[in-house]
């Protein structure tokens, strides 16, 4: 028997993914005889005037067969007498790519969908350009449906050509095209007498036959750290899934990030002690010395992985809101999470033909090449080297949701060649000569709500007891450092990501900085705290919008209202509340004199520690 088969069927919505892996299951009578009586049952009572409806077996979601699309990811598994397999159905409608994605990432092969009325739709390419950047490098592209053309050859063929000419540069290893429809069960699992012109397998012996095997058990080894096991001060493992190659006890292993060196005393899989482990498997691994390990590490006999801190991808964007470059993201890589940045958007890749398209506005389910940054150097590997190393997702930092996926393309030297020069005059040493604990203060809130004004009280209160101050003010530094930025989104997330180091920089030389900006996104302000470190008091201006534009000492809202200045925080552009500030403060409701002692208490508390 050949060995596991995992594959995604995708494509556009109602192209019949779901009929066509239900039939196939049906007619290979791979279901028990309860689930085949059911289906019968449930069919009478369905949208195919009591004819069987083998997506049934698949969309599973009230949802689903209500509407007669597939919404979710539905994973079965079945075995025949030749393989045993795990199919992905995963939904066609633009709505759900993510979940088609989700199923495109564990899988060895495609089953692409085309309905034969249709042929080729923007969402067919899009699933084909998402199933290469998942790496899936064998295709079978199923024009189904060709019943409703009278199993008509030439139309069979200008969609295969079609096809063939979309995927011609994605370097696949293989791509079988092969007409069916899958409500009758032409060519699911034997030949159909209506096609006597196509000469190619069905598409279960097809499936059964195919090798997908690639060479993931290379000579290096590589196991990504998921956990370190100490249940007591006798045994210390570490734990993981082996990534690529293999091991054996005595051979030497490298630490990384560190590039500590160690040899294997014992290898464990599950509670089993073994000689050796390989590509796929659970591991234990002992060490003959102590080694400076914890998650997000990596164990390798290769001297070609990468540790360094930044890299070009290619994303998928699976967000409703649109890409800005400086957004800042919580980063899952290998088995560590960690904040980064889009620093730069390269550009977008056009599904139709697959060129790059230059653009600054990236919006859901586009594919894009783009530089990240990461917080701290980690371990990574090129995906094409690597899957496990080489693939990762951002996570928005405010909803915790996954806002794309990717895949790592190279490694970007600029990183590795600058570095971090040391001086001999520390922080350390600055703060002690000005006699105080560096940190940054940053006002943030509504134009109007007293920022600016609560800002300078502050300063002018720390300089009279005595302390080193510099006051960054909104304004002052669109003059100067932040002149070319406007006020688009983009730019508002530049323009708080420079006044954060800005800031650091300032906290460097033992200063207290004091920030008032608006700073109106939380996922800026949260790369401001990651930017500055520890050291990091927000103090969330909270005075309502109403009173802010009363006093509009400015004119600034009466001119947003009138429509002269576009994106205005609070008017035309969001402002989003703080969610967890050190310190709130209502300036309608205190005096600044109550609003200055109220802030400088918990700035001299946190000057003391």
């Amino acid at each position: 028997m050949k060995g596991l088969l995992k594959f995604i069927t995708c494509g556009s919505v109602d192209d019949g993914k779901s009929t066509l892996i239900g039939h196939m299951l049906y007619d290979a009578k791979l279901l028990f005889a309860d689930q085949e009586k059911a289906l019968e049952l449930e069919s009478k009572v369905g949208s195919r005037a009591g004819e069987i409806d083998y997506s049934l077996l698949l969309d599973g979601l009230t949802a689903e067969r209500e509407q007669g699309i597939t919404i979710d990811v539905a994973y079965r598994y079945f075995t025949t007498e030749k393989r045993s397999f795990i199919v992905a159905d995963t939904p066609g409608h633009e709505e759900y790519t993510r979940n088609m994605a989700v199923g495109a990432s564990y899988a060895d092969l495609a089953i692409i969908l085309a309905d034969a009325t249709k042929g080729i739709v923007p969402q067919t390419k899009r699933h084909a350009r998402i199933c290469s950047l998942m790496g899936i490098k064998h295709f079978i592209l199923a024009i189904n449906k060709m019943d409703l053309v009278g199993f008509d050859q030439k139309r069979f063929q200008a969609i295969k050509d079609e096809f063939l000419q979309m995927t011609y540069q994605m370097n696949l290893d293989g791509i079988q095209v092969i007409p069916v429809s899958a409500t009758n069960g032409d060519n699911i699992t034997t030949h159909s007498t209506n096609t006597l012109w196509y000469k190619g397998p069905a598409l279960l012996p097809y499936l059964e036959k195919i090798d997908t095997h690639t060479e993931e058990a290379q000579e290096e080894f590589i196991l990504p750290i998921q956990r370190v096991s100490r249940p007591n001060h006798d045994f210390r493992g570490f734990q993981g899934q082996v990534a690529a190659g293999g091991i054996r006890i005595g051979d030497e292993l490298m630490v990384l990030p560190s590039k500590e060196k160690a040899n294997v005393t014992s290898i464990l899989t599950t509670d089993q002690t073994t000689e050796r482990a390989h590509y796929g498997k659970p591991v234990t691994i002992q060490l003959n010395r102590e080694v400076d390990v914890s998650r997000g590490c990596v164990l390798t006999t290769s001297d070609q992985i990468h540790v360094t801190d930044m890299f070009t991808a290619t994303l998928l964007w699976m967000d409703d809101t649109e890409l800005i470059e400086g957004r800042n993201y919580l980063i899952k890589l290998g088995t560590l999470t960690l904040p980064g940045t889009v620093m730069s958007i390269k550009h977008k890749i056009d599904i139709n033909t697959g060129k790059e398209i230059p653009s600054d506005r990236i919006f859901k389910n586009e594919l894009i090449t783009c530089d990240i940054s990461l917080a701290e150097k980690a371990v990574f590997d090129t995906f094409a080297h690597n899957k496990t190393l080489g693939s990762f997702i951002l996570i928005d930092r405010v909803s915790n949701t996954t806002s794309a996926c990717g895949i790592i393309k190279y490694p970007l030297r600029r990183s590795t060649n600058v570095i971090w020069q040391e001086t001999d005059v520390s922080q350390e040493i600055r703060a002690k000569q000005k006699q105080q604990t560096p940190l940054t203060i940053w006002f943030t809130g509504l134009s109007g709500s007293g920022k600016s004004t609560l800002a300078n009280e502050v300063e002018k209160r720390l300089v009279t007891l005595g302390h080193h101050t510099m006051l960054l003010d909104g304004d002052n530094v669109r003059h100067g450092l932040n002149k070319d930025l406007g006020f688009k989104e983009g730019d508002r997330v530049e323009n708080i990501r420079r006044i954060a180091e800005v800031a650091k920089l300032m906290n460097e030389a033992g200063l207290i900085t004091i920030a008032s900006f608006i700073s109106p996104y939380q996922n800026d302000r949260q790369q401001a705290n990651d930017i500055i470190g520890s050291k990091y008091i927000e103090i969330y201006v909270s005075t309502p919008l109403e009173e802010c534009e009363k006093r509009d000492v400015k004119g600034l809202y009466q001119k947003a209202r009138a429509g002269e200045i576009p994106n205005f925080t609070g008017i035309s552009s969001p402002y989003e509340v703080p969610v967890q500030p050190h310190l709130t403060i209502d300036t309608s409701e205190y005096s600044i004199e109550e609003a200055t002692e109220l802030i400088l208490k918990a700035v001299l508390e946190a000057v003391q520690t």
